[in-house]
């Protein structure tokens, strides 16, 4: 952690990498698309290093399609519908987040979740969790999506807080842009689906965390 900030009156997450560990799910649909070409499986961590990117990251992965291929959006439609089929069977929030979101709960301070994951996708895996955040946005909530400030306003706003009372915590670089934009801490983590050429300490953040451990300490309530 780089420096100090006052503890938050409202906490958002993205979810895919910072939340949740959402990846075993999706490396099961991407390998599934793979196999569906007679491809063999990719390794996991190869995988893992992409999710944050989204569907047709992944798409270009298995297949080498670009997304101007004609061939990518129904590549990406049956990636999407094996995963839709499964979206909680491995996943899991990061530990010990559950705990910290519990602690949370139980002090009544405010959380919610700001994705660029399509609502059909991510309400099924929030509700399968047994998460209860104050606002869900998805990216097919709004005209637009991060790094847009505007879901990160809508969910302060309807969470009944100021921006710059929030942290906004994400494993992406568009998810700082996002947080800095909408006049919010932005907090990066490491733990997330980071590719190993990207360096998360040198993107426009307010406090980095390496692990979800460090995070939750620096937000245990009492």
């Amino acid at each position: 952690m780089s420096r100090e900030l006052p503890t938050p009156k409202a906490l958002l997450f993205d979810l895919d990498g910072t939340l949740v560990d959402t990846a075993p799910d999706l490396a099961r649909a991407t390998n599934a698309l793979r196999a569906h070409h007679g491809l063999t499986p990719l390794p996991y961590p190869t995988i893992r290093a992409q999710v944050s990117n989204g569907g047709s990251a992944l798409v270009t992965l298995a297949l080498g399609l670009e997304r101007d291929h004609h061939d990518h959006d129904d590549a990406r439609s049956f990636l999407l519908s094996m995963y839709g089929e499964a979206v909680a069977v491995e996943s899991r929030v990061f530990p010990p987040l559950d705990r910290l979101l519990d602690d949370w709960h139980g002090a009544r301070r405010p959380w919610g979740i700001v994705t660029n994951k399509p609502r059909a996708y991510a309400a099924p895996l929030v509700e399968a969790l047994g998460l209860t955040p104050g606002v869900l946005l998805c990216a097919d909530d709004l005209p637009v999506k991060k790094p847009d400030p505007a879901p990160l306003f809508e969910a302060a706003r309807r969470l009944g807080v100021v921006t710059a009372d929030c942290w906004y915590v994400g494993d992406h670089l568009r998810d700082m842009q996002a947080a800095r934009a909408a006049g919010m801490s932005a907090v990066a983590v490491g733990y997330g689906y980071i590719d190993e050429e990207d360096d998360f300490r040198r993107w426009p953040a307010d406090l980095w965390f390496e692990t979800a451990e460090a995070l939750t300490l620096a937000l245990r309530v009492g």
